[in-house]
């Protein structure tokens, strides 16, 4: 269960990631200024720590090229999801708006990928179906009955 520590701490940084994003970009003036400050701290988290981590156990090669260009191409989106959260915030979005829905749709986005690229042996239950409905709802009313700013 240790695994599951990590999602707490994904669901923590993520969660707090908009608001977080959002008060950056109006202290900064400007949109590009706080993506290029969520850079530097992708650098310093994503590159330099797995560098030095991976060096001193010996691992630093090993890199095959279609590991590579999956694990590439997951960095682009998660830079790309990134940069267009900050653009909804630039272009007028509100984190109360703009994180439910990103949270609500993601996880749909996900299973369908996932379901695509690892075919499930059997085919997916009806309540899946369901819990597609019942989070949609759910963003939807969270948007609906959210606190007035």
């Amino acid at each position: 269960m240790t695994w599951a520590i990590f999602v707490l701490g994904a669901v923590l940084s993520w969660g707090a990631y908009g608001a977080a994003l959002h008060n950056g970009q109006l202290l900064l003036g400007n949109g590009f200024r706080a993506l290029l400050c969520v850079g530097i701290a992708y650098v310093l988290i994503a590159v330099i720590i797995p560098t030095i981590t991976l060096s001193s156990q010996g691992q630093l090669g090993g890199f095959n090229a279609s590991g590579m260009t999956w694990a590439l191409g997951a960095g682009v989106l998660g830079a790309a999801g990134a940069a267009c959260i900050t653009f909804s915030f630039f272009t007028g979005g509100r984190p109360v708006y703009v994180m439910p829905l990103v949270f609500g749709g993601a996880p749909l986005v996900n299973v369908l990928v996932s379901m695509a690229l690892h075919p499930p042996k059997t085919s997916p239950s009806p309540m899946l179906y369901l819990g597609f409905l019942i989070t949609a709802a759910g963003a939807a009313m969270v948007l609906y009955f959210r606190p007035q700013a």
